[in-house]
């Protein structure tokens, strides 16, 4: 099966966590820096999760059904049993459910993510290697300087002049104006020019203006 990548926004959706050791901490700390409304449901919890005043710590074991009231769950216990519970209940509420080092309970897998700023590049296998998608972040990382950030902001202000121009930012010059070194020219703070030489690309100035 190939899985299907997306971008979840989760601001404000409640989701759940069932286990309370450091793997449930650290996923709740990535669900919360997503602006997720976190539940954690556990008898016990470190201190990274019944500290933390953004997480609603439920102090009890998983009752059946209870992901239906969730978005999303995620599972971190070290029992099976546990882990097919939630992923039978979320199947039946048609709640996605990922299970931590458990693919036979998962129906989402979650990727290693290597950010800068806004920019986020994922990596997967499909749950087969959690180690070489960790591994291939921590290199692209390496690779990540300041000046995809100002890349970034580059093409995003050149989107926003675009789709006030022509009605949409789907216009050809995208690619050729990447491929015409505008992240050298970012990387060497020669914004200006980097700007004039997309605009250029995309027809957004005189000599380079679309018919």
């Amino acid at each position: 099966m190939t899985p299907y990548p997306v971008n979840l926004e989760l601001s404000g959706q409640p989701v759940l966590v069932v286990g309370g050791g450091p793997v449930a901490a650290r996923k709740a700390a990535g669900l919360r820096s997503a602006d997720a409304r976190v539940t954690v449901v556990s008898p016990t919890a470190v201190r990274e999760i019944s500290a933390d005043p953004d997480v609603v710590w439920l102090a009890r074991p998983y009752q059946r059904g209870e992901v239906s009231a969730y978005r999303l769950a995620v599972t971190a216990t070290d029992d099976p049993e546990v882990n097919a519970a939630v992923r039978a209940d979320g199947d039946r509420a048609n709640v996605f459910v990922n299970s931590a080092d458990d693919p036979a309970n998962c129906s989402f897998t979650l990727p290693a993510v290597a950010r800068r700023g806004d920019l986020q590049i994922t990596v997967s296998t499909g749950g087969r290697s959690p180690g070489l998608a960790r591994w291939l972040r921590r290199r692209l990382e390496g690779q990540l300087d300041e000046g995809y950030e100002g890349l970034l902001a580059l093409l995003s202000e050149a989107r926003a002049e675009a789709r006030a121009r022509f009605g949409t930012s789907e216009i050809p010059g995208w690619d050729a104006a990447l491929d015409d070194g505008l992240l050298e020219l970012v990387q060497q703070n020669r914004t200006t020019e980097a700007r004039e030489r997309l605009r250029d690309h995309l027809g957004l100035t005189p000599q380079g203006a679309r018919t």
